[in-house]
């Protein structure tokens, strides 16, 4: 297999009717590494959001049992790509999140907000830092996947384009990035849980780097002091060059899903998609849906 002859079959099929195909050979085959990195940082910004860093904090599930939530948010949504929507372990995957979402009042915005993170940050981190940048029919199927999750969700008012996501985003971020404490707790367990993946010596050093590649707004939104022009740069260009290298090498012919990451922990012994996540609290708040559903939403 030639280094682009997946890229040519991409660009065969339809972005719309094909889109899940699609997203998972972009997923799965050409950008592994590059989604799992660009989804986490997805997760992670939603943080700067007040309301949902508080909601996050309050929990205590990302602060105090912070590999287990990562594993399982990472597993459920790895379960949906790997089978597809029409999949008895996708439907199963989809309902656990749509009973952990109703334990909270979580808004329809921060739920679109959130949803926004994902078409939007893997084609900006994947044009930044991969071996190639993504072709438009790869922008379309990874619009019209999540698209697609967030009906099966039942948030009402998706965006029907990438730009239309990407404007609702930035606009979001914009209105709503914010300190709060309570997030901040949640975004330092998040980043100790990150430099826990590799030898203790490095920690401060990675945490330096992953500070590196956020953006201004989120650093000034969480209180980070941003790192030195230096470290920046050189942490920039080293995944940079990592994406020069993956060009180098020859195609993926088995697909790489996340669930077998080295940073997935919790499961050693296997997993069942019905028994990740948490489990409903009484009296922590309604659903995030205010009772409007569409016909696709999994119960």
């Amino acid at each position: 297999m030639k280094r682009f002859e997946r890229l040519d079959r991409i660009r065969r099929l339809d972005p719309v009717a094909d889109a899940v195909e699609i997203y998972r050979l972009s997923a799965a085959f050409e950008f592994p590494w590059d989604y799992t990195r660009a989804l986490e940082l997805a997760l992670y910004r939603t943080y700067a959001v007040p309301a949902i860093g508080r909601l996050l904090a309050e929990t205590a599930e990302l602060t105090e049992r912070s590999q287990r939530r990562y594993d399982d948010t990472v597993l459920l949504l790895d379960t949906v790509m790997e089978h597809g929507f029409a999949a008895h372990e996708s439907r199963t995957a989809i309902r656990r999140i749509n009973q952990m979402h109703r334990s909270y009042d979580i808004s329809d915005d921060d739920m679109r907000y959130v949803l926004s993170t994902f078409v939007v940050m893997p084609r900006r981190w994947i044009d930044t830092y991969a071996w190639r940048r993504l072709s438009r029919h790869e922008i379309v199927a990874t619009t019209e996947y999540y698209r697609t999750l967030g009906r099966h969700m039942g948030i009402p008012d998706i965006p029907e384009t990438f730009e239309e996501f990407e404007s609702l985003l930035d606009s979001y971020e914009k209105e709503h990035f914010a300190w709060d404490e309570r997030a901040r707790q949640v975004s330092d367990a998040t980043l100790d849980l990150m430099a826990s993946w590799y030898p203790r010596p490095l920690a401060p050093l990675l945490r330096s780097a992953t500070l590196a590649l956020l953006d201004e707004p989120l650093l000034r939104a969480f209180g980070y002091e941003a790192p030195s022009a230096t470290v920046t740069s050189l942490a920039r260009r080293a995944v940079r060059t990592r994406g020069r290298l993956v060009r180098l090498l020859p195609p993926r012919r088995a697909p790489h899903f996340a669930r077998q990451n080295r940073e997935i922990k919790s499961y050693p012994n296997g997993y069942r998609p019905a028994d990740l996540g948490t489990r409903p609290v009484p009296g922590m708040g309604g659903c995030p849906v205010r009772q409007t559903k569409s016909a696709d939403t999994v119960e």
